[in-house]
């Protein structure tokens, strides 16, 4: 973890410094570096406060390196041609996450296990083909992308894994060929023997239909509706596999929505998996007998897996910055349930009840799992 910080911080300061020079190319090869270093560095840090951290420097660093690839009408990162750049930035080793690491949605690891799992354990099983375009929707914070990594590690697949900003481009023509590269590159990982999974983020962002939309807006979601058409080959059974992820399902169009034939509900957690959670979140910290999981649990219904995650990180922050105020030498106080509560009445919940109801409405309209 030291080694990884330290190149992670070395090539932030090479990516800087050829950046005040104007020397664009090795800005950005030092700022991709610098981004592939922070996220593994995200994907083994168990303390939420340095992981905020990290992502924070790498949310830093993904921004001026667009800004830069914008001005130089760069797209290096998504050119067939440059396949090594490409591999670099988005094909990434997903988190160490197993099924047991996924707590609670019991039905969309179902879900998934049928569609990708089984398949690629025994695909003579299957003489009619399986899903390959999954969707999942659901309020955010609740372990869409974990769900994912779980997937990829459990078949030991090649995760590439983007989100609308990656994609989209202001320039003419930019936005279908990035689409077209990202598939191209899956097919060929899949000819090589491998299986892959494409995580897309916010895929609401690409496949809205907008009254006012430009033409980019238009074509860029018409090239993914017709990556996913040739998904579906006929005479074979390509392993590759599209999992596209919304917390705002509604804005999708007809036309996308068919070319997913599982649509996953990824709800809020339950009692059970909010005290599993609180138990998760909690192991490292020091915490007084009177901290009773099951009322935490009561107490924050309606909260997501982040926002739990969220008030865990606030209380050990509560505790520790009173121990540096009050001068300590020796170690924090233990965190008590009154600490909890505390922190439970300034964190509310992240998703609204507006969004919540339309969100049902949705999953009863087109969900499959759920």
């Amino acid at each position: 973890m030291r080694e990884l910080e330290r190149l992670a911080a070395e090539r932030a300061r090479e990516a800087v410094k050829y950046d005040k020079l104007g020397m664009k190319e090795e800005a950005v090869a030092n700022y991709r570096e610098a981004i592939q270093l922070l996220l593994k560095l995200i994907r083994f840090t168990e303390d939420p406060v340095v992981k905020k951290v990290y992502e924070e420097k790498a949310k830093q660093y993904k921004e001026r390196l667009e800004a830069l690839l914008e001005k130089s009408l760069e797209s290096s990162y998504t050119s067939v041609k440059s396949g090594k750049e490409h591999e670099s930035y988005l094909v990434v080793d997903p988190p160490p996450i197993k099924w047991d690491d996924v707590i609670g949605l019991e039905e969309a690891k179902k879900a998934l296990k049928e569609s990708i799992i089984y398949p690629s354990l025994r695909p003579e099983f299957f003489p009619l083909g399986w899903p390959r375009g999954i969707l999942f929707f659901g309020p955010p914070g609740c372990g869409k992308t974990m769900l994912a990594a779980a997937a990829a590690n459990e078949i030991d697949a090649v995760f590439m894994q983007v989100d609308a900003s990656m994609i989209m481009s202001k320039w003419l023509g930019e936005s279908e060929k990035n689409i077209a590269s990202l598939f191209e590159e899956a097919r060929r990982y899949e000819r090589e023997g491998k299986p892959v999974i494409i995580l897309i983020d916010e895929v609401d962002s690409l496949t809205t239909f907008r009254e006012n939309e430009v033409g980019g807006e238009a074509r860029a979601r018409n090239q993914l509706l017709k990556e996913m058409d040739g998904l579906q080959d006929k005479g074979r059974t390509p392993r590759i596999y599209v999992i596209a992820a919304t917390n705002k399902p509604w804005l999708l169009d007809e036309p996308f929505i068919r070319r997913f034939q599982k649509r996953i509900y990824i709800p809020l957690p339950d009692y059970h998996a909010r005290l599993s959670m609180f138990k998760h979140y909690t192991r490292r910290l020091e915490l007084d007998d009177d901290v009773d999981f099951g009322e935490l649990a009561k107490l924050t219904e309606g909260y997501s897996g982040a926002d739990i995650s969220q008030i865990c990180m606030e209380v050990q922050l509560k505790v520790v910055s009173e121990f540096f105020e009050k001068g300590g030498t020796d170690k924090p106080r233990k965190i008590s349930m009154n600490d909890f509560i505390e922190v439970v009445k300034k964190v509310k919940p992240s998703v609204s009840g507006e969004s919540f109801k339309k969100m049902m409405e949705w999953a009863r309209k087109y969900g499959s799992a759920f």
